[in-house]
């Protein structure tokens, strides 16, 4: 490795560590308090929890089914990568997938049947 193109850091002992001995010094009712204080640290309300849109837990869903993600692309027609994006939480379901995740969730012997091709 050429040193020309490395930078070295020196980091001082207060930069490293932070020092808990004021939270430590609290009382747990003082911690709850400080932490109620802080602007941006609120705890959401019931209000907060009605905007915020559901969206159905499709890796939860495919493994209370018991199966694999193949498994579960193949039985619900949906896209290997879209399933993979989703249950990594690169994609969001949009409104149309998130009542498909919903109906599979709630009844999923009634979608694999009429998905099941025709006789």
């Amino acid at each position: 490795m050429n040193s020309e193109n490395t930078t070295s850091k020196t980091v001082e002992p207060t930069d490293a560590a932070e020092d808990w001995s004021r939270f430590d010094a609290m009382t747990a009712e003082e911690r709850h308090a400080a932490a109620l204080a802080d602007p941006d640290a609120q705890p959401l309300t019931a209000a907060d929890f009605a905007r915020m849109r559901q969206t159905p837990r499709v890796k939860i869903i495919r493994r209370s089914l018991g199966l694999s993600q193949e498994e579960f692309a193949a039985r619900f027609h949906i896209p290997i990568g879209t399933l993979r994006d989703w249950e990594q939480g690169r994609k969001d379901p949009d409104a149309a997938a998130r009542a498909y995740l919903t109906v599979i969730g709630r009844n999923p012997a009634a979608v694999t049947e009429a998905l099941r091709p025709a006789p």
